[in-house]
């Protein structure tokens, strides 16, 4: 069982993630997930999945509604088709070879959107990265980059916002499908409701800096977060 003061000082990791996802529309898992899997990987991936969750309503609650409802629809669709196999996944493979797969598609498709072929926002991307986030989302608990990487020449409230709701209804497909084939424990649920204070503290503490993210400066900060979350986690595949 793990010792209540690892969770309470993974907390912190959630409240960095929680208030770079506030600001960018989303980072909290790319930031949280490496500390987790080091200090109890045995929290992997229910816990994250229940502030994926709760971050998000919060989210939709408080901040401007500005969703791409057609977009959010597709990736949505997707997701659910091949949220399944991110369970057989997490159920039959490695963290390991989970998180080099997952790797390798976020740093491709960023390399992609910074040659001339330019990732944009359409109905088929966003079908695209919503079946990835489907595997990678459910067995990773991070699903973000590849829907942000469509989103990334959109203004900065429709990228939260459609992300907010993507991760919000993906987190309840993902641990929906988890509890069903039993690889959602009570520790992890008790573990991500003890960092729902640490969530809404990065919330409230990125209130400031959300007012001051143009357009530009959201689509660095999201193709830098994604090289962050492919780096991290072939790191984490690599060392750990």
């Amino acid at each position: 069982m793990t010792a209540w003061s690892v969770v309470l000082g993974l907390g912190v990791a959630l409240f960095v993630g929680a208030l770079v996802q506030s600001t960018i529309g989303f980072g909290m898992a790319v930031v949280a997930v490496p500390f987790v899997v080091v200090a109890a990987p045995e929290l992997m991936p229910g816990s994250v999945l229940v502030t994926s969750f709760a971050l998000p309503v919060v989210q939709l609650a408080l901040a401007p509604l500005d969703i791409a409802w057609r977009e959010l629809g597709w990736a949505l669709l997707a997701r659910l088709a091949l949220t399944p196999l991110g369970v057989v996944a997490v159920a039959m493979l490695s963290t390991r070879v989970i998180s080099v797969a997952v790797a390798v598609l976020i740093l491709v498709t960023v390399a992609t959107s910074l040659t001339t072929i330019e990732v944009r926002m359409s109905s088929r991307n966003a079908a695209a990265a919503g079946a990835v986030a489907g595997v990678s989302g459910t067995a990773t608990s991070i699903g973000g980059p590849f829907l942000a990487l469509v989103l990334q020449h959109e203004r900065p409230d429709r990228v939260r916002s459609t992300l907010a709701a993507f991760f919000l209804l993906g987190a309840v497909m993902a641990i929906g499908s988890l509890s069903l084939a039993g690889e959602f424990t009570r520790a992890q649920l008790w573990a991500g409701l003890v960092w729902l204070p640490f969530m809404a503290a990065g919330y409230a503490v990125a209130a400031p800096l959300r007012r001051h993210v143009a357009r530009d400066v959201l689509r660095r900060g999201v193709l830098a977060f994604c090289v962050l979350a492919g780096v991290s986690l072939i790191v984490r595949a690599l060392v750990f």
